[in-house]
């Protein structure tokens, strides 16, 4: 049997499937390889994991229905990491239909599939997004998310909520991780890291918004696959003493559960960027702006649980993590 990873030629799916594939597992990847972003990446990120016997790559997007059942009654599939989404937070005031059509009508066509197959645990992306107006720090799982800025917030907010309905309704262990901003070799071009470097590189001015005051928990790329791994071999289990009186958002009385997933060390955007500096040895020109619509200012994971349950430990240091970004990308793009 083998295990279904969505989202393959995706920054997260690429690196999850890679290493599923090192370990021996067999991995069908799905991505439509749509054009959100360079598309060439995307090809170079798969064909790193063609080269594996124990790969099969299909191209299908995640809301065909018909595509996605069919994927479904041609593969017996063990277990499942959901990854593909419509990415990017201001792109969501750009294009709305988008995230509608992928991350609900999507998610909704996997979670159909692992019901009919009845699987043994699908983990999915939520994100740290979902904490919208929430200012308590650090952002707990255990605190009520209610209140989301974004229309990507929202559609992540409602995956949480639909894995639990089938979760209750039909015993499928589902876990979904709050990933907060990953970062590191093979990532997104949407992201700040890759287009500060692509600016410097070229003596561009980089936009710095919120004035350069944003604290972000930023996480290496190889510490979320780690902990998205530890996740999918322990399946998520019943909480036997939820109350409905007192609910906890993190847990259930149904086999479903919600973790944090990121560094637990909010570092500030301007000190984000002078590492970035000091990776290529050269000094940025900022323009500092205010907050764009839709950006949370901080985000602060408290990741107790998977350190407690699952022994999840970041080990990546900044300065590290930067640096190997960046011989990445001169590599990639020869600069």
């Amino acid at each position: 049997m083998s295990i279904l990873v969505t989202g393959t030629a995706g920054f997260i799916g690429a690196a999850v499937a890679k290493c599923l594939l090192d370990s021996g597992e067999h991995v069908v990847g799905v991505d439509d390889h749509n054009a959100y972003y360079d598309p060439l990446l995307k090809e170079a990120r798969v064909l790193r994991l063609t080269a594996y016997p124990n790969y099969r790559h299909l191209r299908v997007d995640v809301a065909d229905r018909a595509e996605m059942a069919n994927i479904f009654k041609r593969y017996v599939f063990r277990r499942a990491i959901h990854l593909a989404a419509q990415a990017g937070v201001r792109y969501s005031l750009e294009n709305p239909a988008a995230y509608i059509d992928s991350n609900l009508v999507g998610f909704a066509n996997v979670l159909e599939g692992c019901r009919q197959q009845e699987i043994e645990h699908l983990v999915y992306a939520s994100s740290s997004s979902v904490y919208g107006a929430n200012e308590t720090m650090p952002f707990s799982t255990h605190h009520h998310v209610d209140h989301p800025i974004s229309l990507y917030a929202a559609t992540k907010k409602a995956n949480e909520s639909m894995a639990h309905s089938y979760s209750h309704l039909y015993g499928i262990p589902t876990t979904g991780l709050r990933f907060f901003t990953v970062y590191g070799p093979w990532g997104r071009p949407d992201m700040a890291l890759f287009k500060f470097t692509q600016a410097i590189l070229a003596g561009e001015t980089i936009p710095v918004y919120h004035y350069g005051q944003h604290r972000r928990d930023f996480t290496y790329i190889d510490d979320i696959v780690e902990g998205i791994i530890r996740v999918l071999e322990k399946p998520a289990q019943t909480n036997l003493d939820w109350s409905g009186q007192s609910p906890d958002p993190a847990t259930s009385r149904a086999p479903w559960r919600l973790y944090n997933i990121g560094n637990h060390q909010p570092i500030v955007l301007m000190d984000y960027i002078a590492a970035l500096e000091n990776a290529l040895g050269i000094a940025a020109h900022k323009e500092l702006l205010p907050i764009q619509p839709g950006d949370v200012p901080d985000t602060y994971a408290d990741v107790e649980d998977l350190i407690d349950q699952f022994g999840y430990q970041p080990t990546t240091c900044l300065e590290e993590g930067v640096t190997a970004f960046v011989h990445w990308y001169r590599d990639f793009y020869k600069v």
